[in-house]
């Protein structure tokens, strides 16, 4: 988003990913839904304000529950569901007033809360031809049973079993073609990975958000069901050349959970020694999110979504029990992570 393809493609380099015009998708909410209210995309009714007293007279009409949006990139902590007027107008204070993510706050959307159940859709685009990846469910919430406040995600699994060819075709045909037709449109060639947080409302599938990368943790249980090699799907989209590209997928199931610590996604503690990762099982991978190795060769925790402890299976349910059956064998001070992962 701060331009980094533009800078290698202007030294003739092979880069895979969006342009910074292209990445404005994710990087302001309120020109992902220019795009999608000009091509009749489904999403939330809402509005954007620039103002604190605009936002909090326009706040003050809407039903309950809300949803209140940071315009920009802020960690994927900028968006709460709120579920009183109090909390609502919390919520807007600290994104326009106290700037909790900063400039992200410089513009809020407030839009109707959806209900349904959410799913992450992403593919592969070389800005004419779309190839879908394997979907993927998300947990945002901190805590079990989906409570506490939003987070960049705590755990998730892939595909979920009420996935089906006809949802597939539906997402595609009226959400994710017309993004990258809508951005041809207007002159912007959209190649890399094309992410859309969707809800599946009793209207349809509607769109809650867009990331112009891969999602997080979604992609630690997507690549491991990938066949093809990834490379080779890379270099297609920057040729322009994936409608001639075929991709496969295993077929079996794939779950993570993120070990988070303490205090995530408010304060929390650095620098704390991770015991246990010589202790797992074979087929069992971990990958290191927020660690750094010490001066004394040691890991230890540098973010607030430590570890996501993955595995694959013949069925979610095999795959989750073998992320549970070694998880408790990670640990650091006041390590903690959601219990409820792929249980439905």
């Amino acid at each position: 988003m701060a331009g980094i393809v533009d800078e290698l493609q202007s030294q003739r380099i092979p880069v895979f990913g969006p342009t910074r015009d292209a990445a404005r998708l994710e990087g302001s909410k309120e020109y992902a839904r220019y795009i999608m209210e000009k091509n009749a995309i489904p999403c939330a009714r809402g509005c954007s304000f620039t103002l604190f007293e605009d936002a909090l007279k326009y706040l003050r009409t809407q039903s309950i529950p809300v949803v209140v949006k940071a315009d920009g990139l802020a960690a994927g902590k900028g968006v709460s569901v709120c579920f009183s007027q109090s909390e609502a107008e919390k919520a807007l204070s600290n994104i326009m007033q106290k700037r909790v993510f900063g400039d992200a706050g410089s513009r809020v959307i407030i839009e109707e809360c959806l209900e349904g159940q959410e799913l992450s859709v992403l593919a592969f685009t070389d800005g004419q031809t779309i190839q879908m990846m394997s979907p993927a469910c998300d947990y945002k919430r901190a805590f079990n049973g989906n409570c506490g406040p939003n987070t960049g995600g705590m755990g998730a699994y892939s595909p979920p079993p009420f996935f089906n060819s006809r949802l597939e075709e539906q997402i595609r045909a009226t959400i994710m073609e017309p993004v990258i037709r809508t951005l041809g449109n207007e002159g912007i060639v959209y190649r890399g990975v094309l992410y859309a947080g969707i809800m599946l409302t009793h209207e349809g599938p509607k769109v809650l958000e867009f990331n112009a990368r891969f999602g997080d943790p979604e992609t630690q249980i997507i690549l491991p069901l990938l066949k093809t090699d990834l490379a080779q799907i890379m270099k297609a989209v920057i040729n322009g050349t994936l409608g001639k590209q075929s991709i496969e997928w295993e077929n079996n199931a794939c779950v993570t959970v993120v070990i988070a610590s303490g205090g995530y996604p408010g304060d929390f503690k650095k620098g704390l020694e991770v015991h246990g990762l010589d202790n797992l099982e074979q087929d069992i991978m971990v990958f290191h999110a927020g660690t750094r190795i010490s001066n004394d060769n040691r890991i230890v925790t540098s973010g607030g979504r430590v570890l996501n402890v993955t595995a694959c299976g013949n069925s979610i349910a095999e795959a989750r029990d073998k992320v549970y059956r070694n998880i408790d064998g990670i640990n650091f001070e006041g390590s903690r992570y959601r219990s409820d992962i792929a249980f439905f």
